[in-house]
Order: structure tokens, then C-alpha cells, then sequence
């Protein structure tokens, strides 16, 4: 794989890690908007129970301050349903499947986590982006389809449905998975700051996922990267991601003057109804929840 011209252009593990721990931002930005938005640390957690990083990720939250570089936390979990903040429980179709469920403060439903599968998780400090909610969910959907891209997988995005999908064009050994999930994502916002982030299926056992309605939705087949026809390795495609997440943020800040009035409350616009994020449910918009953003 290290000949494909599509992910040469991708920073290998080292070079992302280094880039991450110097604080110095991949994409050409100026140096002004470098200093101000600079690189998310990227930290590997390896396998850590859902709970663990759950806790971490309040904590860390609730500890920062304006002066808190922001992180990305690459992360894989022990099987694990977890049930968002107005989760429906009868989603979970299968009582006694050996598998813990936690509830959680996110926006959305019910979803797994698993081995096989990245989570970054990302801990933002979006009035200091000058990032809006609905741009923090735009931007992870579009790393997640450059990531995929870097290894000739096509998907999309999905109207009302975030999350990315198998396109209903696919083709090849993806062709008999058009409109599979292959990500999620659900985030909360609390005091200007992001914290939960995005799944993504690399090489996992699929099964758990016929235990739920995932998101919410009945019937919806989930896949992975190995189902699609393509044999990666875990960290390598976690480091593919992480790079992706940082170039979109870098492409985010060089957008941005450097002497900007402050943006809108990014607490306050998720505590909206956002109808492009439709709840699982029959496609009805979820009720307003102060903070969070509905996964999918």
C-alpha cells in the first residue's frame, strides 16, 4: 500500500505524532493563524475501556481553560454499546448479549464500539476556532471520506443522517454494501469545548451491530474498511485519520482573519434543533439538548 500515490501525501505515524507534538500545523496557514490554531495534540490510548475515556474526556473538559492545547485521542475499545443522552433503551434489540451498555452524554442513539474499530475522540476548543458546530460535523465527515479516499474506498455523506455511507453507486466489493454505515459520529459541547468524536470500522466483528438498531435506525446494515475489500492496518489507518482531521482543521483556520470578532456560542447553537441532523426514529428531529449533537 505505501506505493499508492493517493496516500502519499498522507504524514506517515511518526510524522503525524510530530507533527501533533510540536504544535505545528501540516497545511500552510499563516504564521499568525499557525500560532492561534495550532495542531491538536494527538495522543494514542491504545485499548482502554469505554468507561476510562469517557471519564477522561470530562474531566479533561471540565479542567481546561483557555490556554489548553486542544487534543485528539485515537482510541480502541472492548466491546461496548453505548446509549446517548436521549437514547431510546428498546433500540438495544437484544437483552442479554453479554455486552455492557453505558449511558452516555452525547447527542443520539444507540451505537458499538468494538475491536477492529478507530475512535478519535476530539477535544476542542471551538470558540478559540472560531468553529461552529454544524462545521466541526462537516469537517469530520470530510476527513473521514479523504481517509477512505487514501485507500480507494468512495463513500458519502447522507442527507439528515450524519455519519458516512456506502455511496448506492458502489461498485466492486462494495457493491453489494450501497448505504452501509461504515462511520459515526456524535459529539458533546460543553463551555465552548468538543469532546466524543468519530468511529470509524477498519477490520471488526460486525455481529454486535445486529443486536441494535444502530443510531436508531432499523434495519441499517453497518460494514467495515475488510468488508469493502480492503486489508489495512489498524494504527496506520488511525494515523491516516488523524493526519486528515488536522488538515481539515488547518483548512478551517487559513479561512479565517486573524483580528475575527468572536464567533457565535458554538453551546448555544448545539442546544438548537438542527434539522440536518434528523433523530433515528421514524426521521423525526430530535428535541433540543443543550450541548449535545445527535450521532448517527
Amino acid at each position: 500500500m505505501s506505493s499508492d500515490p493517493a496516500r502519499s501525501a498522507i504524514p506517515t505515524i511518526a510524522e503525524a505524532a510530530s507533527s501533533n507534538a510540536s504544535g505545528a500545523s501540516s497545511a500552510p496557514v499563516s504564521a499568525a493563524v499557525s500560532v492561534r490554531f495550532a495542531a491538536p495534540v494527538l495522543r494514542w490510548r491504545g485499548t482502554e475501556a469505554y468507561q476510562a475515556s469517557f471519564d477522561a474526556m470530562r474531566a479533561f473538559t471540565e479542567q481546561r481553560d483557555a490556554d489548553t492545547p486542544d487534543e485528539i485521542w485515537l482510541v480502541e475499545h472492548p466491546p461496548v454499546f453505548t446509549l446517548g443522552q436521549a437514547g431510546k433503551p428498546e433500540h438495544l434489540l437484544v437483552a442479554n448479549s453479554g455486552i455492557p451498555l453505558v449511558q452516555i452524554d452525547r447527542g443520539g442513539q444507540i451505537t458499538y464500539h468494538g475491536p477492529g474499530q478507530i475512535v478519535a475522540y476530539l477535544l476542542l476548543d471551538l470558540r478559540r476556532r472560531k468553529l461552529m458546530v454544524r462545521e466541526l460535523v462537516t469537517l469530520i465527515e470530510q476527513a473521514v471520506i479523504d481517509t477512505l479516499a487514501a485507500y480507494n474506498l468512495a463513500s458519502e455523506r447522507k442527507a439528515g443522517a450524519p455519519g458516512i455511507y456506502v455511496p448506492e453507486h458502489a461498485q466492486g466489493a462494495a457493491a453489494t454494501h450501497r448505504g452501509a454505515k461504515v462511520a459515526a459520529l456524535g459529539l458533546k459541547i460543553r463551555n465552548g469545548c468538543s469532546y466524543h468524536g468519530v468511529s470509524l470500522n477498519v477490520s471488526m466483528d460486525l455481529s454486535p451491530f445486529l443486536a441494535i438498531n444502530p443510531c436508531g435506525y432499523a434495519g441499517l446494515e453497518t460494514v467495515d474498511m475488510a468488508s469493502l475489500g480492503v486489508a489495512a492496518d489498524w494504527r496506520e489507518v488511525a494515523a491516516t485519520l488523524a493526519a486528515q482531521l488536522e488538515t481539515q482543521l488547518a483548512a478551517h483556520a487559513a479561512t479565517l482573519p486573524v483580528a475575527e470578532a468572536a464567533a457565535t456560542d458554538p453551546a448555544a447553537e448545539a442546544a438548537a434543533v438542527d434539522p440536518a441532523a434528523q433523530a433515528a426514529s421514524g426521521g423525526q428531529p430530535p428535541q433540543p439538548q443543550a450541548g449535545a449533537v445527535p450521532a448517527a
